[in-house]
C-alpha cells in the first residue's frame, strides 16, 4: 500500500515539474534551438549513455550492487551531459556575471556526492543482508 502511494506522489510531482518546464518553454525566443538540443540529448542518452552504463554495470559489478551502480552511472552521465557546455567553454567569459561560479569544481563535487550516496546505499544493503542471515 505504501509503495503505491509513494509512486502516485512521485508521479504527481513529476507531472507537475513537467508542466512547469512546458510553461517555461513558451517564453523561450529560440524554441527550435531548444527542441534540437533536447532531441540531441535523447539521442545521446539512448545511443551512448544507456548502453555504456548497462555494459559497465554488467562487466564490473556482480550481484546486488549492480542496480545502485547503474543508477549512479546514469546520474553521473546525465550530470556530465548537462554540464558539458560550461565544462568545455573556451576560457573565461568577457562578462564575469554570465558564468559566475566554478562549474568544473561544482560538477566534481556533485559526482562525489553521487558516489557517496551510492556507497552508503550499498553499505546499508550489506548491513541489512548481514542481519538477515541466521547465526550458527
Amino acid at each position: 500500500m505504501r509503495t503505491s502511494v509513494a509512486r502516485v506522489l512521485t508521479g504527481a510531482a513529476g507531472l507537475t515539474l513537467m508542466g512547469v518546464g512546458a510553461s517555461l518553454l513558451w517564453e523561450v525566443p529560440d524554441l527550435t534551438g531548444v527542441l534540437i538540443w533536447l532531441g540531441g540529448a535523447v539521442v545521446l542518452h539512448d545511443a551512448l549513455i544507456a548502453p555504456s552504463v548497462l555494459l559497465i554495470g554488467l562487466v564490473l559489478v556482480r550481484g546486488g550492487a549492480r542496480g545502485p551502480v547503474r543508477g549512479a552511472l546514469l546520474v553521473a552521465g546525465a550530470l556530465t551531459v548537462v554540464a558539458l557546455p560550461v565544462l568545455l567553454r573556451p576560457g573565461k567569459p568577457a562578462n564575469s556575471s554570465v558564468l559566475p561560479l566554478d562549474y568544473p569544481r561544482n560538477w566534481l563535487l556533485t559526482l562525489a556526492a553521487v558516489a557517496t550516496v551510492t556507497a552508503l546505499v550499498l553499505a546499508a544493503r550489506g548491513i541489512r543482508r548481514g542481519r538477515r542471515r541466521p547465526r550458527s
